[in-house]
Order: structure tokens, then sequence, then C-alpha cells
């Protein structure tokens, strides 16, 4: 499974791609805002922090204004996956971009159909959001199951990036499914690496080394 880290802060990005397990970053208008810097100078770093996909969204809702505004991101960098949303439209501009050799990231999924017809118009990733699923009293991962077995049906190339990720368990569940990417806040992926036996057993390794009175020089 890729790692994707779901922020506009690059001070974030920097530390979690010196683990080696970020594979590619998503942004949106909104965690723009939270960054509060101009956008195409925040995506064109972030592009240069990581060398696997970007994704940085269009805001226009008509196909046109939507293909003007992928002209300019997609000419930040060759990493650039620009972000469309799954309407009529939204799957227009990326048949369009994905047919030119641009990768596009269908966002604001939320049922199976719609992966569907994302991966028809040829998306190279279909976002469907399942924290946001769960909240309205449904299960987001049941969707994650649905869309992972019709794509294998029918051999579709689009890769399943679960997005809204809000806590690990979302993760491990993707995992277990076999979803191709997940994006979550940095926090969240922070919390995978915490355990408390993981933090009582170096505690006690710290202490029996301490007894030994050795250092290692």
């Amino acid at each position: 499974m890729k790692f994707f880290v779901d922020t506009a802060d690059t001070a974030e990005i920097r530390d979690l791609a010196e683990t080696g397990l970020l594979d590619g970053v998503t942004t949106n208008p909104s965690l723009v805002h939270k960054a509060g810097r101009d956008f195409l100078e925040v995506v064109r770093e972030i592009c240069g922090i990581v060398s696997g996909p970007v994704s940085a969204e269009v805001v226009a809702l008509d196909h046109q204004e939507m293909m003007r505004e992928a002209e300019i991101l997609r000419k930040i960098a060759d990493n650039i996956a620009v972000k469309v949303p799954l309407t009529v439209d939204g799957l227009k501009t990326c048949k369009a971009l994905t047919s030119d050799g641009t990768m596009v990231n269908v966002t604001l999924c939320f049922t199976a159909n719609q992966a569907l017809l994302a991966a028809k118009a040829g998306a190279s990733f279909i976002s469907p959001f399942v924290g946001r699923h769960d909240d309205s009293g449904l299960d987001g991962m049941q969707v994650i199951s649905e869309i992972r077995m019709i794509y294998d049906n029918y051999d579709f190339a689009t890769e399943i990036l679960v997005a809204s990720v809000r806590h690990p368990i979302h993760v491990l569940e993707a995992a277990k499914i076999g979803a191709d990417v997940m994006t979550a806040p940095p926090a969240v992926i922070r919390q995978l690496f915490k355990h408390p036996l993981t933090d009582k057993g170096i505690e006690n390794f710290l202490a029996d080394w301490a007894k030994t009175g050795q250092k290692i020089v």
C-alpha cells in the first residue's frame, strides 16, 4: 500500500518524507487555506519535496474552465495529479487529461457506482471518502470493498486512494481490503507508530542499559 499525506504543510511533508514511508501528497482548497500560503507556490514546493504524485485540485465547475486550470497546474511539475470532482464535467476533464498523459485524481467519491464511472473515464486515482461516509451513519469501508471487487472484476488500472482517513483502523481495514493507496493527515500517520508496549519496551531497555554503566562510543 502506498502512503500519501493529506496536507499542505510543507514542514510536515519534509519530516514524514525523511522516514522513507511517503509515496505522495494530496491537497485540497481547505488544506491550502489552512496553510495560509499562495496555492501555486506551496504546490510547487511540495512537488520538489516528494517524487511521487502530488494532487492539486481545480476549483472550476465547468469542463472548459477545469481544463484551463488543469493546464496551469500540470505545468508546475511532472508529478502533478490534477484533482477533479466526481461530476459529469469532472469526468469529461478526467478523460481529456488522462488521454493526454496527465495523472488525474477523481475526488469526492461516495459510491462504488461513482468509482466505476471514474475508472471508465480513465482516472489514475479514485478517492472514496470513508470518514465522511461513516459520519453519515454508513460504512465507508464497505464502499472500498465494493470498489476493489469491481475493479478486480474488470481489471481497471485506476488506483483506489482511500481518503478522509480519520484513524489507524481506517488504514488497517483499507490495507486488508487491498486498497492501493491511503491518504491521511500527518497526525494519523504518526499514530501508526504508537503502541504502549513499544513505549514500555524502550523504557525497560533504557533502564537496564543505564544499570550497565556503559556507553556506545
